[in-house]
């Protein structure tokens, strides 16, 4: 199983769409500061993912949420969590 995930920057309400296939463990890594685009913006909060049977499908729905347009619809969806 893959994910699609969305994060939320503690420090300054930014929203981070990513995908993977161990979920905690990148989180985690997010949160350590081990991953280079989010480290400055620590800690991160899990706000929602979704799940693909394949590496591909998520890889697509990740590049899609990143566009413009819809990580706006995508912050106004998870602006409850903020």
């Amino acid at each position: 199983m893959f994910y699609v995930y969305f994060l939320k920057s503690l420090k300054n309400n930014d929203l981070y769409v990513g995908s993977c296939e161990c979920i905690d463990e990148r989180l985690k890594r997010h949160n350590e500061g081990k991953v280079k685009s989010t480290k400055g913006y620590r800690p991160w909060k899990l706000v929602g993912l979704e799940k693909y049977e394949t590496r591909s499908e998520a890889v697509l729905k990740e590049r899609f949420f990143k566009t413009g347009q819809q990580k706006e619809i995508l912050k106004k969806k998870y602006e409850k969590t903020w």
